[in-house]
């Protein structure tokens, strides 16, 4: 009987950790800002070997009662896999009072670093502003109103009528969707070219700041691109030679090309609002046979027993869909009902993208 009491003692304080843990998860996030705010990254990186622990509080230009702050600062940070501690000993020249332990970048930390090309950095502080964090704290409020999603229970309007009015707000999210954009197109132009095969001309709606529209006439110098958006995110951009800035609504009509790009722009909206996109976009290009086609790049949530924390974060992104706008990420059934209900013939997935897939359908 003693035995089958100290197993559910066990069993209870194990299930009390798991949940705090769960509780408390949001401290990894808000930590790793804290740091990025602060440029810890960019100052470990300049440093260019391990750097001590009272080195790093120096040049934070902090006062030195904060040096335990900052040491539990690293610490959790360097259990969650940001950073990595060495030996500073092994530093030739090194003094006796630097002797000990150094943080280090750790590999995927290089994509926290505001010179890094491929920098997350912008895509971190933005959804981790608190305009962007509030709509969590009114979702429960939520479910029991009338309002479209908790975004509006917190803010009383949308999230695209707010970036159209807040300028900061504006450029947080331009800049992290450039940033994501930077990354995903640095890996489609090295693996999946043949996608941009044949074409001619190609709009990229919802382009943001011409980030995606950039690199593809940078790495395809016969196609022309233009760069479709809303006024108050390509309004006074300035084009080139092979590429344009367009305003307009997407929902009424989208300037004609062979081929459409469509990158994080579907997993915004409802499944009604996707094939109202999505026959706009058939009316602007040609037929299947004349090379008329769509490029979208969004998730396509698959269940994968051995990928657990990539399901996992597909997830997280639906839930941040529910939240912050009016849409889901869909899995492969759902996908193909939006391209029937908007009158294509066919598709092709290809799961290239890491959480992401590149998706071609044909009229």
């Amino acid at each position: 009987m003693a035995l089958q009491n100290c197993e559910l003692s066990k069993e209870l304080l194990h299930s009390q950790a798991y949940i705090w843990n769960h509780i408390f998860s949001f401290i990894n996030s808000m930590s790793l800002k804290c740091a990025v705010e602060l440029q810890i990254p960019d100052i470990i990186n300049r440093h260019g070997s391990p750097m001590s622990l009272s080195k790093l509080v120096k040049a934070l230009g902090l006062k030195h009662e904060r040096t335990h702050s900052v040491y539990r600062l690293m610490r959790i940070l360097v259990h969650s896999g940001y950073f990595v501690t060495q030996c500073v000993s092994t530093i030739p020249g090194c003094k006796d009072e630097e002797q000990g332990e150094g943080y280090v970048l750790a590999p995927a930390s290089r994509f926290l670093l505001k010179e890094e090309p491929l920098s997350i950095r912008p895509f971190l502080l933005a959804m981790l502003d608190p305009v962007m964090m509030d709509p969590w704290q009114h979702m429960s409020k939520w479910f029991k109103t009338e309002d479209v999603n908790p975004f509006h229970t917190a803010h009383g309007k949308m999230l695209w009528d707010l970036a159209s009015e807040e300028p900061k707000l504006n450029q947080l999210f331009n800049e992290a969707m450039a940033s994501d954009a930077r990354l995903v197109m640095s890996v489609v132009l090295e693996h999946c070219k043949g996608v941009f095969d044949g074409l001619d001309s190609l709009v990229d709606v919802g382009g943001g700041d011409g980030t995606i529209a950039k690199a593809i006439v940078e790495g395809f110098h016969g196609i022309k691109c233009i760069c479709f958006d809303l006024p108050h995110v390509v309004g006074g951009l300035v084009g080139s030679k092979n590429l344009s800035f367009v305003c307009g609504d997407m929902f009424e009509v989208i300037p004609n090309a062979d081929a459409i790009l469509l990158k994080w722009i579907l997993h915004d909206w409802s499944d009604d609002e996707c094939v109202k996109i999505l026959k706009q976009c058939k009316k602007a290009i040609p037929s299947k046979e004349n090379g008329g086609k769509l490029i979208i790049i969004e998730m396509v949530v698959k269940v994968h027993k051995d990928e657990n924390k990539l399901l996992e974060t597909q997830l997280f992104f639906d839930m941040l869909m529910l939240t912050e706008v009016k849409g889901k990420e869909r899995s492969e059934e759902e996908w193909v009902k939006l391209f029937v209900d908007a009158g294509f013939s066919d598709y092709k997935i290809t799961p290239v993208l890491g959480l992401r897939s590149l998706i071609e359908v044909y009229p």
